[in-house]
């Protein structure tokens, strides 16, 4: 899996310039349908072979009564919280502020890594320059264009320095599927379903704080692991975020996982975020089995399957040959038919890509 990467600073910094360098892109996550909100916060990147992901923040600024700048505050914090190492951007042309003093403070708190990019440090002149802002305390000062990329091999040469070795404890080569979707979806429900009632089959492989937790399920002829990330279910703080929260969830799910098992509430319909899940899922080459649960309190008619079914392709095209399984988790219907998908779909993956190599 993947390390995260967190880009923040005050506004007007220059963070989403840095980001679209590093990721090599206008935007992390575009999807083509109307009404889909493009979700500008990730991206992926790599460095000498060590692959990261990066989420972009909006600016941080305290004491401001304005609610949009409330909420991005909170996305900030959001952000480093679930970072392993952070990238703080500041303005060589303005010096040190009292905002950029605001951030470092905040950043002091986290005990991440944290990397002071020195931003628009377009010449030697300014170079010399950012050595105002080792006043922070914070460390190393990285002088960066993030306009024509000067500096920053540098920084992402110490950067990815500071990833954690992911070759601590080999997982059994067996599936590996993350159950992901919106709040509410039923993706607990599931999971409480495959394991809650059969405690004696359930293995936990857990890595560090920070990685994923695998949980071993080998019963009824199926043999894998489901993907979960430490602090799934922790809500607390993340009310009025939490689209944004589960986007940074998934991230991490998503990228340890074999086959992704993206769970819609049928009651609603597909929604912006659940095609934004699923962008985040392809985007990462991951095998996806749709899972549209809640489907005993739909009311029904004569079509009405083939119905929803046909309004989901034509929501989620070009992808098109995605599984499609309706589901109610809580009566356990073909949930095992769920599971046998996702084996399918796993087996047909690696199948593809061992030929891709003869």
């Amino acid at each position: 899996m993947s390390n995260i990467v967190a880009l923040v600073g005050r506004p007007n910094v220059g963070k989403s310039t840095l980001f679209n360098r590093l990721t090599q892109s206008k935007d992390a996550i575009v999807d083509p349908t109307s009404g889909v909100t493009r979700d500008r916060h990730y991206g992926k990147s790599d460095w000498n072979g060590k692959e990261f992901s990066i989420i972009d923040t909006g600016g941080y600024i305290i004491g401001s009564d304005d609610v949009f700048e409330e909420e991005i505050r909170k996305q900030v914090q959001l952000a480093i919280e679930e970072a392993d190492s952070i990238v703080f951007l500041v303005d060589v042309n303005e010096g040190l502020s009292p905002m950029d003093e605001d951030v470092a403070k905040l950043l002091r708190r986290s005990k991440k890594p944290v990397f002071v990019v020195a931003n628009k440090s377009d010449n030697a002149i300014k170079s010399a320059e950012s050595a105002v802002f080792y006043g922070m305390g914070l460390g190393k000062i990285y002088p960066v264009s993030s306009i024509n990329g000067s500096g920053t091999g540098e920084l992402l040469d110490d950067l990815v320095l500071s990833f954690a070795d992911n070759n601590e404890e080999e997982v059994l080569d067996l599936p590996k599927f993350a159950v992901v979707g919106r709040p509410n979806v039923g993706k607990s429900s599931l999971v409480n379903a495959l394991i809650g009632n059969e405690r004696s089959i359930v293995t936990n492989v857990a890595g560090t704080t920070r990685d994923s937790i695998y949980t071993r399920y080998n019963a009824f002829g199926f043999d894998f692991f489901l993907v979960d990330t430490a602090g799934l279910r922790k809500k607390g703080k993340v009310n009025e975020n939490i689209e944004f929260y589960s986007t940074l969830r998934s991230v991490r799910s998503i990228e340890s996982a074999d086959v992704c098992i993206l769970m819609v509430d049928a009651t609603e319909g597909i929604q912006a975020q659940d095609l934004n899940i699923l962008s985040l899922i392809t985007r990462n080459n991951k095998g996806v089995v749709i899972l549209i649960n809640k489907w005993d309190l739909v009311e029904k008619g004569n079509n009405t399957m083939k119905t929803f079914e046909n309004q989901l392709k034509e929501r989620i095209a070009p992808f098109t040959d995605v599984p499609i399984i309706f589901t109610s988790v809580i009566s356990k219907q073909r949930i095992f038919k769920a599971m046998e998908t996702a084996v399918e779909v796993y087996q047909n993956k690696s199948r593809r890509i061992i030929t891709s190599q003869l």
